[in-house]
């Protein structure tokens, strides 16, 4: 068959045979509500974790920070990105509250506070190395 001769017969059938077929069990449905709220390693702050892959690195998560809590000193090894869902958080750079974004460079340090209390959404490449008073760097929230 043509071609041509190919078109004609969608055409005519109205109907296209697809050539690419969906992946079966090829998406995993989470559902946030169903899950707890583990705590983290850092005071007034918990953790659901939606996505992680510990051999690569990777963790998307909600962050839910109490009013007050802080994330010490930490770096991003690669591309932080943060959603803020409710309340709104803050560094050095600027405040990020409830519906807007925010997104860290590779290699960027900083610490960062809520006073009023914040749920966020964060995706991580790699885990954060933390940098703690008593002078160890850990890794990560733990998960």
């Amino acid at each position: 068959m043509t071609g041509r001769t190919a078109v004609k017969a969608v055409e005519a059938s109205g109907k296209r045979k697809p050539k690419v077929e969906p992946t079966p069990r090829g998406s995993t449905y989470v559902r946030p509500d169903e899950l707890d709220w583990k705590p983290s390693p850092f005071p007034g702050i918990q953790i659901k974790v939606l996505y992680e892959d510990k051999a690569k690195g990777e963790l998307t998560c909600l962050l839910k920070w109490a009013p007050g809590a802080s994330l010490p000193m930490h770096k991003h090894p690669e591309l932080e990105q943060t959603w803020v869902l409710e309340g709104s958080f803050y560094d050095h750079d600027g405040i990020c509250k409830a519906g807007e974004y925010v997104w860290r460079t590779p290699g960027s340090i900083h610490e960062t506070h809520s006073d009023t209390g914040a749920v966020i959404l964060a995706i991580y490449r790699k885990p954060n190395m933390f940098y703690r008073e008593t002078g160890q760097v850990t890794s990560g929230y733990g998960t």
